[in-house]
């Protein structure tokens, strides 16, 4: 058996000079990213809701975005709630088509009776499809930082590309889809199929491809490897209850203390998978995200069953069903730890992690952008557990780089930075810092060649 390499945190940038005439067109496509065209983009995007599994509003938008800056852009439905857009600049021929991507889906409803309180005791104004400008000129509003100020840096670039009018010899997709947050559908929602990269994978199997591309999520960097994920719903069952003599039942136990010692030992397990699973740019975690048992309006009946619904993190290293064995080994010990607790798990989602080789050509270039635009030594990327579509883009086969803004948090307000803090905080500087690492990669790449593309 072959001794496994260890996956590189760091890798050399490889030079590859762009020619005078190049540097030139760059220059010029740089100056014409717009910090006041990205605002406006985003402000206006922001204010067009569009929750996983009901993009279509702000896709349709989208594509005439596209169509009024001169791309040739369409829709792509998936079906009556839910569609994509697709844009290409296209060049005069023998170089690459590149994608620059983003998704556009928001994971709130802004429903009072679904999502309060679970999001907070009130919807603040970064959790609603309300986009404005604050005194210190941040976007404000319903994930203007993630994802749609992400999809504002994609534009950013394309619109430049097209204002400079610049030559390219291959072709730039701007690809904008729904269905990328790690959510599946409420049962209120009609579209049953959305979530977990469903609007990407849809775009790429139904025509809209490239050779390689761009992905812009958050951290600032260039990463080639995100996590997947594995969802469980573990069930702890006992018997039913009376209120007024539980206590005083012979053998009776309460599922409700029984679940809470199971999440404990979880939340322990998770230390341990983190440790056992960390390598390259990975470093993934689980998390007991929902606890569902009994009824609110009997709570004189204690519940026989109490379910815990647990995501855990796949290393692009590993594969789901190595994941869901590591878990079964974890609830076999806590069975032991409790062999008085009767517990059940499933898996009923898995999202698997991928990987792109740091020295193919995209990443090479996005990392000489990052360097260029940032006029600084690229800095080191922090291993990350945070699930994107760059997982489904890389297993259907496209090579593909992460790049993204800082996290807005010097820039959002104190009492917004726990949790997801920061979603609808967007300091568009950043965004037109990753607009012009964009532009920096589109020339780079496809004012060339093929051949000198490494295709």
């Amino acid at each position: 058996m072959a001794a496994q390499t260890t996956p590189p945190t760091e890798v050399p940038i490889k030079q590859a000079p762009l020619s005078a005439e190049q540097r030139q067109w760059l220059e010029k496509a740089l100056a014409a990213v717009s910090e006041e065209r990205i605002t406006r983009f985003l402000v206006d995007l922001v204010s067009i809701h569009s929750p996983t599994g009901e993009e279509r509003a702000a896709s349709e938008w989208l594509a005439e975005q596209m169509k009024a800056i001169g791309l040739d852009a369409f829709y792509q439905p998936v079906n009556e709630l839910s569609g994509n857009a697709a844009g290409y600049f296209r060049g005069s021929g023998g170089g690459a088509t590149v994608m620059l991507y983003a998704p556009i889906d928001t994971h709130i409803d802004v429903n009072a009776e679904t999502d309060l309180p679970w999001v907070g005791k009130e919807f603040r104004p970064d959790m609603l499809p309300k986009g404005y400008v604050d005194q210190n000129g941040n976007v404000i509003g319903l994930c203007a930082n993630n994802p749609k100020g992400f999809a504002a840096c994609v534009y950013g670039a394309v619109d430049a590309l097209v204002r400079a009018d610049v030559p390219l010899k291959g072709t730039v997709v701007a690809a904008f889809a729904g269905g990328g947050m790690p959510v599946a559908a409420p049962p209120h929602r009609a579209n049953r199929d959305a979530g977990l990269g469903s609007g990407v994978s849809y775009m790429i199997n139904h025509g809209v491809t490239a050779d390689f591309a761009c992905i812009v999520k958050g951290g600032d960097g260039v990463s080639w490897e995100e996590v997947g994920l594995c969802w469980f719903k573990v069930t702890v069952r006992g018997d039913m209850g009376y209120a007024g003599f539980s206590h005083t039942m012979p053998g009776w136990r309460s599922t409700v203390l029984d679940a809470a010692k199971v999440a404990l030992a979880l939340e322990e397990w998770f230390h341990e998978f983190n440790k056992r699973n960390s390598a390259g740019l990975i470093s993934p975690w689980g998390a007991i995200s929902g606890v569902r048992g009994g009824w609110p309006h009997k709570p004189a009946f204690p519940t026989a069953a109490v379910e815990l619904y647990v995501d855990v993190r796949v290393s692009a290293h590993s594969t789901p069903a190595e994941a869901q064995r590591q878990f079964a080994e974890a609830i076999d010990g806590i069975r032991a730890r409790y062999p008085e607790i009767e517990i059940d798990y499933e898996m009923f989602a898995s999202y698997a992690g991928a990987s792109t080789d740091p020295n193919h050509w995209i990443i090479q270039s996005s990392m000489r952008g990052w360097e260029y635009v940032n006029g600084s030594p690229i800095i080191k990327r922090t291993p990350s557990s945070g699930q994107t579509d760059a997982s489904a883009i890389r297993n259907l086969g496209i090579p593909l780089a992460r790049v993204g803004p800082p996290p807005p948090t010097d820039h959002t307000p104190p009492e917004w930075r726990l949790g997801l803090g920061g979603m609808g905080v967007a300091h568009v500087p950043d965004l037109v810092r990753v607009s012009k690492l964009l532009v920096y990669t589109a020339i780079d790449s496809c004012l060339r060649d093929r051949k000198e593309v490494g295709l």
